[in-house]
C-alpha cells in the first residue's frame, strides 16, 4: 500500500500553546516541538510499514509548511515542502494512495476543550460548514481523499479532535496523545510515550485499512463560510461564484469537490487581506 501522511502541529504530544508551534517567528520553544512533532511522524511511518505500507509521501502541513526535521526522516519517503499549495493541506494526493494518515491534528475552532482549536486560519474563518457538517481540517481535507477514493486511516492528536473525526468516520483508528484542558493547557502523555502509541495505531490502521471507506461529499456541495469580520466578507465575495448571504457569511456551491476546496483555500488567503 502506498500511504499519504498529512501532518500538522497543534496536536503533537505536549502541545498548548501557539509559542510552541510558532513557525513564523522561531520562538525557542518551537525548535523543541519541531522535534518532537517529526519523531511522530516518522512514528507513524515505521508502524505502518511494520504493517506493510511501502512508498510514503509526507506533505508538511503546519503554518509555512516547512517544519519537518528532514534529516530525522527516512531515507526513502518523499516529503512535500513549502506553502502556497493548491490543495494546501492535502497537495499531492492522488488515487494512487491506498490510505490517507493525519498526525499531529487539532479540532475545528469552537470545539469546547480542544486545545489550540481553529479551521485553517483563525484570524479569518469563525466556522465552515460543507453541505451542513460542520468542518474541522480533517473534515475537509478528507473530502479531497473521499474524492480521491482514499479513505482515512489515522487520526493522532488530542481527544476532542480524535473523538470529533470518528463521529464523522467511524473506521478511522484514532491515538490520543493528551487530553485538552481548555484551549491553552494539556493533560499529555510522554513523547516518547506518544511515539510508541503512534507506532502502534499505524500499524493497527494499515491492518484495519479493509474496512475503511473514503469520506465522501455528495454533489452538489454547498460550502458556507462563517467569517471573523465583515470586511473580510467584503473582499471574498469579490471571488467569482461567491454568494453573500450575511454580513459575515458567504456560500460557494459547485459539484466538484476539489473546486469547493480551492475556493475555500482562495476565501481565507483573500480574507487575510482584509485589513
Amino acid at each position: 500500500m502506498n500511504l499519504y501522511i498529512s501532518c500538522d502541529m497543534e496536536g503533537t504530544a505536549g502541545v498548548c500553546s501557539w509559542q510552541q508551534v510558532d513557525a513564523r517567528n522561531y520562538t525557542p520553544d518551537y525548535f523543541i516541538y519541531q522535534k518532537y512533532m517529526t519523531a511522530e511522524v516518522c512514528a507513524a511511518v515505521d508502524g505502518a510499514r511494520s504493517a506493510g505500507a511501502t512508498q510514503v509521501l509526507i506533505n508538511d502541513s503546519h503554518g509555512p509548511m516547512r517544519n519537518l526535521i528532514l534529516d530525522d526522516l527516512p531515507e526513502d519517503v518523499r516529503i512535500l515542502f513549502g506553502n502556497r499549495k493548491p490543495l494546501s493541506m492535502s497537495e499531492g494526493l492522488d488515487g494512487s494512495y491506498g490510505g490517507v494518515f493525519y498526525t499531529g491534528y487539532h479540532g475545528a475552532i469552537g470545539d469546547a476543550d480542544a486545545t489550540l482549536c481553529h479551521t485553517y486560519s483563525p484570524s479569518v474563518i469563525y466556522e465552515v460548514r460543507v453541505n451542513g457538517v460542520r468542518c474541522s481540517e480533517a473534515t475537509l481535507n478528507a473530502g479531497i481523499a473521499g474524492y480521491c477514493g482514499v479513505p482515512v486511516l489515522l487520526i493522532t492528536g488530542d481527544r476532542v479532535t480524535i473523538e470529533g473525526a470518528k463521529a464523522q468516520m467511524p473506521w478511522i483508528t484514532g491515538v490520543v496523545v493528551k487530553e485538552s484542558i481548555g484551549n491553552f493547557a494539556v493533560d499529555s502523555i510522554s513523547p516518547s510515550a506518544a511515539q510508541e502509541a503512534i507506532r502502534a495505531g499505524a500499524a493497527q490502521a494499515i491492518r484495519n485499512a479493509g474496512s475503511a471507506k473514503p469520506f465522501v461529499f455528495e454533489p452538489p456541495i454547498t460550502m458556507e463560510i462563517d467569517l471573523a469580520s465583515v470586511e473580510q466578507a467584503d473582499l471574498i465575495e469579490l471571488i467569482p461564484q461567491f454568494q453573500r448571504t450575511g454580513s459575515r457569511q458567504v456560500r460557494f456551491t459547485h459539484d466538484d469537490y476539489p473546486t469547493v476546496f480551492k475556493a475555500f483555500v482562495a476565501a481565507f488567503r483573500m480574507g487575510s487581506l482584509a485589513s
